[in-house]
């Protein structure tokens, strides 16, 4: 969940403050995957040492720190090649201070120092084995480990390349990382690596490059470190031809938004990828050879704008991304969504729905608010489908060893592609044979990858923290598998068509449903105060009331519970009086009067519930103190049009309770570790 960015220049002049600003630069495009800390690392004027500055809060206080900091005129001076690397945390070993703070160093020499997202899980072993050598730790992070073993077999091994170093020190942690490695012994090198964590590697040249492919080499060690030794040094089994520039910048980033504005060249690391810049040539090396590897890693020219991920005339990302969603869906549904032939094309699982017609059960795996889109659509695939639908936890499913069949359809979602919990679920039921579908956001994500087939939301990019715009893309993407499963089903065409027709309008409407933002801000005025917040619905809404509540609880900290109202008779009518808020979904669709009864349950004790309606429903307003219209649609879509306002309001109380809306404390965006 932390941000790793580096940058290598090779030929291409650059002054000390110019990579300074540019690491700075690429750290707050990251900045939404941890908040804690930051810190960055570059050569000394003299080019002899490594300088390095940390701090604990956000970005803004490095910038300060590094103005303050690098004011002499030698860093203005213009080098050929230089290295520098930069992080943003979140902690997990560790609070949060500039002791814990990445760059982590080898030694009192900043010998070699090392960024680094993920977890190192046989880090104790590791600590033991180099304490008893000699080794002080300065940190209470996992990090550190890593640092210090790269110096161990420096000295061990003095004559070993950089990258054959952080080789074999990879070979000896277990767990997940993305890092990236510059040292003083080996100016003008970079190397970087990944396990179960993002990492990219951007590249940016004056002329064509010759090939869109970087040939791999692979190394045949794979042994465990013991007390008593290190290990050999591996050898190639196989010649590669690395790409040679004579002028060339590259960058190292956890995601493609840091790059973006510098190049739209990238390479996605694979697991085990290690990735090595050495006079100016960039070789991509794997520990071991599997059947199933290819012989190149391709370069990917990305799809993304700068603009995507600029906050325009918007206070903050998630305003802006909550606004985009008339666009988002659209984007969503175009190229597949015909709706002059009443047709849907999912071109990435064109070739599986008829493995996936036959199969024994859905199976719907996701986290936060993923989750939440699954049991959104939950109802209406069962009904398309007539096949059982199940929804998971990726975590809970992970824990419970849940049987996995060949003939079960998974169905993996995740805004980022790389949720860890998410992740290892989608390995679990690979290795048991099920068909893997991926539902993701992110071109080259883990999930994209390991998946068998799968579908691209195409909201683009999301850097707020609490997710918006990715719900109502999953959502659709979603309805529109339901939509392709049912073509062929005469039975189920009036329904068929009923959907698409409300999908055509649902730009339309979800435009209409933004202009309730003054009156859900004056809503938030009364609400903001009040520790707790009920939000109730049923049916096709309880995901709604579930996300809701999520919202609220993510940026404003207040205390919010998304309740079943079939369910209020068991236990959580004791909550409701007076005093306690209280929203409720109550719509025109087959649970209505179910929803009414609840309703009449609230105001009988004295509850002054908040309602959201259809436009025009007298009825159900003469029941509420205040009330949110929305355009009336299709039952198996009303979720996308309640959502906003629930979205809106949480947004509305952050900025009211002085929250940071994009960077909710404790959280992080991409949750990479479990």
């Amino acid at each position: 969940m932390c941000g790793i960015f580096a940058y290598l220049n090779y030929l291409t002049p650059k002054s000390r403050l110019e990579v300074l600003d540019l690491l700075v630069t690429g750290l707050k495009r990251l900045e939404y995957r941890g908040y804690d800390s930051t810190g960055v690392a570059i050569d000394s004027p003299d080019s002899k040492n490594i300088v390095m500055v940390k701090r604990t809060g956000k970005v803004k206080v490095l910038e300060d720190a590094i103005l303050e900091h690098f004011s002499g005129g030698e860093y203005s001076e213009p080098v050929m090649t230089h290295i520098g690397i930069a992080h943003t945390r979140w902690a997990t070993h560790g609070v949060p201070c500039e002791r814990n703070s990445h760059p982590h160093r080898s030694d009192e020499g900043n010998g070699f120092v090392v960024v680094h997202n993920g977890i190192i899980t046989n880090y104790n072993d590791v600590k033991t084995f180099l304490a008893k050598r000699g080794y002080e730790f300065e940190s209470d992070t996992d990090t550190e480990v890593f640092a210090k073993l790269v110096h161990h077999l420096w000295k061990t091994h003095p004559t070993y390349s950089f990258r054959e170093l952080v080789e074999q020190a990879i070979l000896q942690v277990e767990g997940a990382f993305a890092i990236a490695v510059k040292s003083k012994h080996f100016p003008g090198e970079c190397v970087a690596s990944r396990r179960s964590s993002p990492l990219l590697v951007g590249i940016k040249t004056k002329t064509r490059l010759a090939t869109d492919h970087i040939p791999i080499l692979y190394g045949k060690d794979d042994k465990k470190l013991t007390s008593d030794q290190v290990l050999p040094r591996s050898d190639s089994t196989s010649e590669f031809m690395p790409l040679e520039e004579k002028e060339v910048e590259y960058f190292f980033a956890s995601d493609a938004s840091a790059v973006i504005e510098h190049t739209n060249r990238v390479i996605y690391l694979e697991d085990d990828d290690v990735a090595a810049v050495r006079d100016g040539t960039l070789s991509i090396h794997r520990l071991k050879k599997s059947l199933d590897d290819p012989h190149a890693r391709e370069i990917t020219t990305l799809k993304m704008e700068i603009q995507q991920i600029m906050k325009g005339n918007y206070d903050y990302f998630m305003q802006k991304e909550i606004f985009e969603q008339p666009d988002s869906v659209v984007n969503t549904m175009r190229g597949r969504v015909r709706f002059d032939g009443n047709a849907i094309v999912l071109g990435g699982i064109k070739d599986y729905i008829p493995e996936i017609k036959r199969c024994r059960r859905l199976m719907l795996i996701g986290c936060g608010t993923s989750y939440h889109s699954a049991v959104a659509t939950r109802q209406l695939l069962e009904e398309l489908t007539e096949l059982p639908v199940m929804v998971e936890l990726a975590s809970d499913f992970l824990d419970r060893n849940t049987p996995i069949f060949r003939d079960d359809v998974c169905f993996f979602i995740s805004q980022s592609g790389e949720t860890a919990d998410t992740l290892m679920a989608l390995r679990y039921c690979k290795q048991r044979g099920a068909l893997i579908v991926g539902i993701t956001n992110t071109v080259g994500s883990s999930i994209c990858r390991e998946s068998h087939c799968g579908v691209h939301i195409n909201a683009g990019p999301e850097i707020g923290v609490a997710s918006t715009k990715a719900y109502t893309s999953q959502f659709i993407s979603l309805v529109m598998f339901a939509l392709v499963m049912s073509e062929d089903r005469l039975s189920l065409q009036q329904r068929r068509l009923e959907i698409l027709q409300a999908l055509s309008n649902l730009a339309d409407q979800i435009r209409e449903v933004l202009k309730l933002d003054s009156k859900v801000q004056e809503l938030a005025k009364d609400l903001y105060q009040h520790k707790s917040l009920l939000i109730m619905g049923r049916g096709y809404n309880f995901a709604t009331c579930l996300e809701g509540a999520l919202k609220v609880k993510e940026l404003t900290y207040m205390h919010s519970e998304g309740i079943m109202a079939g369910e209020l008779k068991h236990g959580p009518l004791a909550l409701v009086d007076g005093s306690m808020p209280v929203l409720m979904i109550v719509l025109r669709d087959p649970v209505y009067v179910k929803c009414m009864n609840a309703l009449q349950q609230v105001t009988s004790r004295k509850g002054c519930p908040v309602i959201i309606c259809e436009e025009g429903d007298e009825e159900t307003k003469a029941f509420s103190s205040r009330h949110l219209e929305i355009p009336r649609t299709v039952d198996c879509l009303q979720g996308i049009l309640t959502v906003i306002p629930m979205q809106l309001l949480s947004y509305h109380i952050a900025v009211l309770r002085g929250c940071d809306v994009d960077c909710p404390r404790n959280l992080a965006k991409s949750v990479t570790v479990e």
